[in-house]
């Protein structure tokens, strides 16, 4: 049976497909998930077709090579987080970044109830503002 850190490893660690298949079936009907304030997407969204659209979809298509890579992984009962670095060029600017983040999961039944992202929002926003 896959351990709690085992089901939010295989989320972020395939290819972009295998990774959002995961997630999917991961999350349960009602998963909360929130994005910082300060960041682009900040707000909670509740259930996987609303993650997926004001989350993944918005990277998908205003980022080019967007990726989350995480280096450490922590598991304490039903949370797991994890530590990790974002990187991506915005689209509409031409600018790269790079942002730490962690992400704090809770779950019940081996399905994702909610998430919370802490991030470095500066770094984003500055790749989202156009060069005076």
């Amino acid at each position: 049976m896959a351990t709690n850190k085992d089901i939010i490893r295989a989320t972020y660690e395939g290819s972009s497909e295998d990774n959002g298949r995961n997630l999917r079936a991961a999350l349960a009907p009602d998963a909360t998930w929130t994005e910082a304030a300060g960041f682009p997407y900040a707000g909670t969204y509740v259930g996987a077709d609303r993650i997926v659209a004001g989350v993944f979809h918005r990277l998908a298509t205003e980022w080019d090579g967007y990726a989350a890579k995480v280096h450490t992984y922590l598991e304490d009962g039903d949370r797991v987080a994890a530590f990790g670095v974002y990187s991506g060029t915005y689209r509409a600017t031409g600018k790269a970044m790079t942002a730490t983040f962690a992400h704090l999961y809770r779950l019940e039944d081996g399905k994702i109830v909610t998430m919370e992202q802490y991030v470095d929002s500066a770094t984003v926003m500055a790749a989202l503002s156009p060069d005076r």
